[in-house]
């Protein structure tokens, strides 16, 4: 009993040793980290801003790998699934770990099958509607949407995606009809607004600001509690008669549970600064969004915030499908 104590012993040993060893050397080749959303949406856009940077910090490549489908579950499942040695990364959003498994039996569990690093970005997203559509304010459309011959759609960036539930949200607190047309990533959502395909989005205002400065998409209202200084003549759905009306989207990166906590460190001290950076503060103020930062556990603490806030609006919704 006692030989065998000292080798269970003695391979515990070797195997932290071995962990340590493995976060001395990391990174030694490319890194992955995966989006899981279509390119031009929100998420990869966030993930190519912080890519280069980070890649320069660690001596690596960082490689952006857009594995879209399933309102973000396709990708989330493969950065659950991976090997838990920091070499591959999950570009975390509100969609994919705090809402979509609330609604649907997904294939991995946000909290348990993951490990938190950093949150990224924190942005609004923006109550659109196609130039044609004859409302020019909330309460405009509204009286539009309470009208059955109206034949509203609005369009998200996927089934159980949080621009997804903007729209339920807001049905639920106005008494509009809309029917909802998902898509499989913000980009494809805007084009087809732009387009005129469906009449209405709630747009993740990195992918909108542009759109609604050229005009091809008039702003009805943002969905955070403040206006944004992009879009500062813009109201907020609360200020416009929908008080108590908030909707955020977040970002931020994961990596599979299990990964070393000296990789997981190493990755938050990197990223944090990256956010610090005066020409990546720039650029994400100028598209509408605010640079996150803070320790993993923070950023572990606001995620189960998060799924517990969305919980209670998927069921009073009656979203759920599991």
């Amino acid at each position: 009993m006692k030989l065998l104590y000292w080798i269970r012993g003695s391979v515990i040993a070797t195997v932290a040793v071995c962990g340590l060893a493995q976060a001395d050397v990391w990174p030694s080749k490319p890194i992955r980290l995966i989006s899981p959303f279509v390119p031009g949406g929100g998420a990869s856009l966030v993930a190519r801003l912080v890519a280069g940077d980070l890649g320069e910090a660690l001596g690596q490549s960082i490689v952006v790998d857009n594995r879209a489908g399933g309102g973000g579950v396709i990708g989330t499942e493969i950065a659950a699934r991976s090997r838990a040695d920091g070499y591959t990364l999950l570009m975390a959003t509100a969609s994919n770990v705090a809402v979509r498994p609330l609604i649907d039996k997904v294939p991995f569990d946000p909290l348990k099958d993951f490990a938190a690093i950093i949150q990224t970005t924190t942005v609004p997203l923006v109550l659109c509607v196609h130039p044609s559509v004859a409302a020019r304010s909330v309460g405009e459309f509204i009286a539009l949407g309470r009208n059955r011959e109206s034949r509203l759609n609005f369009a998200s960036s996927g089934e159980g995606t949080i621009s997804h539930l903007a729209g339920e949200l807001f049905k639920l607190s106005a008494g509009v009809t809309m029917a909802h047309v998902p898509y499989k990533g913000g980009g494809q959502a805007i084009i087809d607004v732009i387009a005129g395909h469906v009449q209405v989005g709630f747009i993740n205002i990195l992918e909108a600001s542009a759109q609604i400065k050229s005009e091809r998409l008039r702003a009805l209202a943002v969905t955070t509690a403040q206006r944004s200084p992009v879009l500062p003549g813009v109201p907020t759905v609360a200020e416009s008669g929908l008080t108590g009306y908030e909707v955020t989207q977040w970002s931020g990166m994961l990596a599979p549970a299990g990964t070393p906590p000296a990789i997981i460190a190493r990755l938050n001290a990197e990223i944090d600064k990256i956010m610090q950076k005066p020409l990546v503060r720039e650029r994400l103020a100028a598209d509408g969004a605010q640079p996150g930062g803070g320790s993993p556990e923070k950023f572990g603490t606001f995620i189960k915030a998060d799924i517990a806030k969305w919980s209670k609006v998927v069921k009073s919704a009656g979203l759920v499908r599991q």
